[in-house]
């Protein structure tokens, strides 16, 4: 399958920060992750929707494919260095202030000839479940629902 990459590094933003909006995109399609990360009330969010869209221009630089096709594969944060600064206290004192910064990295991969735009991770849900029994998944249900007698009807 085919990826296509985008890493920004050093941003001024804090890991955990960055992680809460990135597990909003990971595994969603393209168009629906850069409409998702437009209206989320986040800074990080216009952070990476900036990452995303070069991980889509980069795709179509390598020429996978039009973008509307294409999903989230892949899409981490990394911790950076931290910055530390002191504040100043009362009676001399002085706290420690860390300002974090992250590494975040955007994967988007194009559809495979066989594969639907949708329901990838279903098709192999249902292949994995089908190799591992021998039977499909409607065949295991009506099979359940046949080995017990019951007044009520099974759908």
């Amino acid at each position: 399958m085919p990826e296509a990459r985008a890493i920004l590094r050093y941003v001024r933003v804090p890991p955990r920060k960055a992680r809460a909006v990135i597990d909003l995109i990971r595994g969603q399609p393209v168009p629906h992750a850069l409409t998702t990360l437009k209206y989320t009330p986040r800074a990080a969010a216009k952070v990476v929707e900036k990452l995303l869209r070069s991980a889509v221009a980069n795709a179509e630089q390598k020429e996978m494919g039009d973008s509307e096709a294409m999903w989230v594969s892949q899409a981490y944060v990394n911790g950076g260095p931290t910055f530390k600064r002191f504040q100043p206290r009362a009676m001399g004192r002085a706290f420690t202030i860390h300002k974090r910064t992250s590494h975040i990295t955007v994967i988007v991969a194009a559809p495979e000839a066989g594969t639907a735009k949708r329901g990838r991770r279903a098709a192999a849900t249902a292949a994995r479940k089908t190799a591992a029994t021998g039977k499909t998944a409607s065949a295991k249900s009506s099979a359940k629902a046949a080995e017990h007698k019951h007044e009520h009807k099974h759908a």
